[in-house]
């Protein structure tokens, strides 16, 4: 059987995995950041009936802007947004993707304080982008003058800024953002896939808009709005920006059912983010549970938590497996990541973690995490 190694691909792949999350069959699977409550009834026999509206019509491409889909993208942002300043795809990977397509490419670089979303560095690398993972403090912070000094220094062509951050969980300070802008030679895009979930008095990226042509905001459907398999991103920008992605993005690349069941569940947003407040109210149950337990856990705006479980963290996750429970190791040494669920899957993970803080070798085999470490605040 023929082998990568077999092929003549690219150099820089070798030797590389594809990304993507274990998906295993566990009772409770709380590593991806789904929304864990489903679809209303309501809401999918609403999306069936576009669905079937389109069907007759399958042997004609699909409207090539999504102009109707994106005009209601832009009711739905507000801030004065239209359709010319709006662009979708499928899910944000795809509209980032078409932004390092349009402004990144061979000579030119892009940067991402890490640790931060793990697909930046994947998708400059397939776009021939040269990646510069930029630093966080030792807390995870990120302050506008330790931002602006690595703008300064490495002079990328695309700036990534992630609010709420991925993996850590915590939105930035606006004056970060505003900040990097006015220090960056090229486009700086402030990827807010879990902006829905973010704390009361949480700025977004998308009242900077005005007067910052370089400026990119970019949101998905997958997270707040439970729509993780209909594959729906968007970005927010300067009209210009949206001409120089449709420069790159392949003929017809969103599908008329995919156009019309996020067009329905925009029309059904009240019910579909009507589960955000008990996602929010799970994840900041875990954040005081685990720190009445002891545990360092970083403050978070979206819908999952960072939490330092000591040592391997890799240990940690094999024990919470075999109690039925699946979180994510995301590759930061001594620490998981859950995402927030229902109040179900919140007891069978707390209970999981107890049965792990109570094993009698835990503290041999990962190092003594009993130290009642002061909790992570205000990071980024």
């Amino acid at each position: 059987m023929t082998g990568l190694d077999d092929l003549p691909i690219r150099d820089d792949l070798r030797g590389l995995s594809p990304y993507g999350a274990p998906q295993l069959d566990v009772p409770v699977r709380l590593n991806t950041n789904e929304n864990s409550h489903p679809v209303p009834e309501a809401v999918a026999e609403a999306i069936g009936k576009a669905l079937a509206a389109e069907l007759r019509d399958l042997n004609r491409y699909p409207d090539r802007d999504a102009l109707a889909l994106r005009a209601d993208l832009a009711g739905y942002l507000g801030h004065g947004l239209t359709v010319e300043s709006v662009w979708a795809a499928n899910g944000s990977n795809e509209v980032q993707q078409q932004l390092l397509q349009a402004f990144g490419g061979p000579g030119r670089s892009a940067l991402g304080f890490t640790p931060a979303y793990s697909m930046h560095p994947l998708l400059a690398l397939g776009t021939g982008t040269r990646w510069v993972p930029a630093r966080r403090g030792v807390d995870f912070s990120l302050t506008a003058d330790e931002a602006v000094a690595q703008v300064h220094e490495h002079r990328p062509d695309v700036v990534f800024l992630c609010s709420p951050n991925n993996p850590t969980g915590t939105a930035l300070d606006p004056a970060v953002i505003s900040a990097v802008l006015d220090a960056a030679p090229g486009m700086v895009v402030v990827d807010e896939a879990y902006a829905e979930f973010a704390r009361p008095g949480t700025v977004s990226a998308l009242s900077v808009l005005p007067g910052h042509p370089r400026l990119v905001v970019t949101r998905t459907m997958s997270k707040a709005f439970g729509f993780a398999g209909g594959r729906l991103g968007y970005l927010a920008a300067d009209p210009a920006v949206v001409a120089a992605v449709q420069l790159v993005r392949l003929p017809y690349h969103l599908s008329a059912l995919t156009q019309a069941a996020a067009r329905a569940a925009l029309a059904h947003r009240d019910a579909l983010l009507g589960t955000v407040a008990a996602t929010v109210a799970q994840r900041d149950r875990i954040v005081a549970e685990l720190r009445r337990r002891g545990l360092r856990v970083a403050d978070s705006d979206a819908n999952f938590v960072l939490y330092e479980v000591g040592g391997d963290q890799s240990v940690a996750w094999r024990a919470m497996l075999a109690h039925g429970v699946l979180v994510r190791d995301v590759g930061l040494p001594g620490w998981l990541r859950v995402t927030a669920g229902t109040p179900a899957e919140t007891d069978a993970f707390l209970a999981a973690t107890d049965a792990f803080l109570a094993a009698p070798d835990r503290i041999q085999r990962e190092g003594s995490i009993a130290q009642q470490p002061r909790p992570m605040r205000g990071t980024s």
